[in-house]
């Protein structure tokens, strides 16, 4: 979103770029691009393979806030081990929940990010901002995540299906068990995005996402 974009765009030197599929697009020092995907999957798959097809990236970062399924304090940083499309059920046909046909995948495996005091855990994807409790513990259950979020899953098909590594991090803004999940969101969303941003900007100095100039 771009209100999660904003304290990166701002702590940088940020350049505009032209848009990708209609998201905004931006320089970043060090060669790296920043896209502001927009909410839910189609955004992100979209967003993900315009960069792809422009920018040729060795590697995908998502970034972004989510809600906890456990008692995880707002701010912390869960570095995903692997990304399950919680909203996917083929079931009918045989498979099992969360399943991609279309590459036969359930768990989409993520990058190992290095940082220091980062959890790691189960990223569960979906276009639903998680408010039923019993759908939540449903999710928490039979895909044993740690956050619930609306992008992650869907940038990590993307890049399996293009041959790229993803890496996926989210910050706690709230949690799915609490009855003011609502206000804890819009209470504790900017400590949630600072935690974020200083964690964004010490991948970004990190040699694992190195990579060549971009064009204007």
């Amino acid at each position: 979103m771009e209100r999660e974009a904003a304290g990166l765009l701002d702590r940088l030197d940020a350049r505009a770029l032209e848009p990708v599929a209609g998201a905004p697009v931006y320089a970043l020092p060090g060669g790296h691009v920043l896209a502001v995907g927009g909410v839910g999957k189609v955004n992100a798959a979209l967003a993900a393979q315009a960069l792809i097809d422009r920018f040729s990236p060795d590697a995908l970062l998502n970034a972004g806030c989510a809600g906890a399924f456990e008692d995880l304090p707002v701010g912390t940083l869960v570095a995903a081990e692997a990304c399950v499309q919680h909203d996917v059920d083929t079931s009918l046909a045989g498979d099992p929940p969360g399943r991609v046909s279309t590459v036969n995948v359930t768990r989409f495996p993520c990058l190992p990010l290095p940082l220091p005091g980062a959890v790691r855990g189960v990223v569960a994807t979906g276009d639903w901002f998680g408010r039923d409790y019993a759908r939540a513990r449903a999710i928490q259950t039979a895909h044993r995540a740690a956050v619930c979020d609306m992008e992650g899953a869907a940038v990590a098909q993307v890049c399996l299906r293009n041959g790229l590594g993803c890496g996926v991090l989210k910050a706690v803004s709230d949690h799915l068990f609490s009855p003011a999940q609502d206000a804890e969101y819009r209470e504790n969303f900017q400590r949630a995005m600072d935690s974020l941003d200083r964690a964004v900007i010490t991948l970004l100095e990190g040699s694992i996402w190195s990579a060549s100039p971009v064009s204007p």
